[in-house]
């Protein structure tokens, strides 16, 4: 089977293609014939050394698959040979086949493809997540998502709006800005033209109840002057490259809050209330209410051009690697 390797972190990093020996799965673990995998920008961060979890080299890239089971553990209750799976990954997932703890399985509804499925886990779990236990969202509420032309963002636009939020969301470009409004965004401005006299006004000034933030740098800079009374930022990510600063004045000014969100961390710790969150979005997605949209389709061994495509911000939504190309 073919496996990705990082052999060296850099700005560029250094990718390798090895044949291995299909594994086989221990007592609570499942083997999975993947044939899709979702391209994040956390792969190209972690693979550049720049992101907060920081595997020594040689390691396998991939936070996320999906795929078909192939074989199981003696231990494991839930999945069967041939069902239809998504799997997370610490990382590890670029590979045709992986061996994954049957606890990091969900089954994929049968009205998603495996593609979608490869590119759904991680955006709409932290979108979910980050809009209603870390910010509070509320029907009738506006919700402002930075960075909305990418997977989390599309997640964010649309978990906001199930919610019963007015949405604004950022983005560059026409395009982007076309499919942001096609997945049901009421207002799209382009964020590089400035935002923050553009939201005052489509607020009649009152500026925004919560903004989802997986960009920070000046984006989060403006934001912190958009804000309404009891507003609460929640930051996911910082694909700007600048970790942003918070100024205590404007949050004791507006009453606000800021709220750091780790999707995985929170399930670990509330596994309870991590699993409500998956079934709602599934009962969603399986209702057609939800979607991964995907711009972009590379080969296993195309995961290079992928981090390009993402640095260059040519991605709308989610890249994917599939056997299908």
């Amino acid at each position: 089977m073919k496996v990705i390797y990082c052999t060296k972190l850099a700005d560029r990093p250094e990718l390798e293609i090895r044949n291995e020996m299909t594994p086989e799965p221990g007592p609570a673990e499942v083997l999975i014939r993947n044939e899709a995998w979702g391209v994040n920008y956390v792969d190209y961060l972690m693979c550049q050394g720049g992101y907060q979890l920081r595997p020594e080299p040689p390691f396998v890239p991939g936070m996320e698959s999906a795929g078909t089971v192939t074989a199981i553990g003696n231990d494991v209750t839930g999945f069967s040979v041939g069902d239809r799976v998504m799997a997370g990954h610490r990382p590890g997932g670029f590979s045709e086949e992986t061996v994954v703890a049957a606890d990091r399985l969900i089954a994929v509804p049968a009205a998603m493809s495996l593609e979608e499925a490869a590119g759904f886990r991680s955006a709409f779990i932290t979108a979910y997540h980050g809009l209603l236990q870390g910010g509070r969202l509320q029907s009738g509420e506006t919700a402002l998502i930075l960075g909305a032309g990418g997977g989390m963002g599309h997640a964010a636009v649309q978990v906001a709006k199930r919610l019963g939020a007015t949405v604004i969301a950022l983005a560059g470009g026409k395009e982007k800005l076309a499919t942001l409004q096609c997945l049901g965004a009421d207002h799209v401005l382009d964020y590089r033209d400035g935002f923050r006299d553009q939201v005052k006004a489509i607020t009649d000034g009152r500026g925004i109840d919560v903004a989802f933030d997986p960009v920070g740098g000046d984006a989060f800079d403006e934001t912190m002057r958009c804000l309404a009374w009891g507003a609460r930022i929640v930051v996911v990510g910082f694909t700007s490259g600048r970790r942003a600063v918070a100024k205590t004045n404007h949050l004791l000014i507006k009453g606000a809050s800021v709220t750091g969100v780790r999707a995985g961390e929170f399930g670990r710790r509330n596994p309870e209330a991590s699993q409500r969150n998956l079934e709602t979005l599934l009962g969603w997605a399986a209702a057609g209410d939800i979607h991964t949209h995907i711009s972009h389709r590379f080969p296993l061994e195309g995961v290079e051009e992928a981090f390009r495509a993402i640095a260059a911000r040519k991605i709308i939504g989610k890249a994917i690697l599939t056997r299908g190309v």
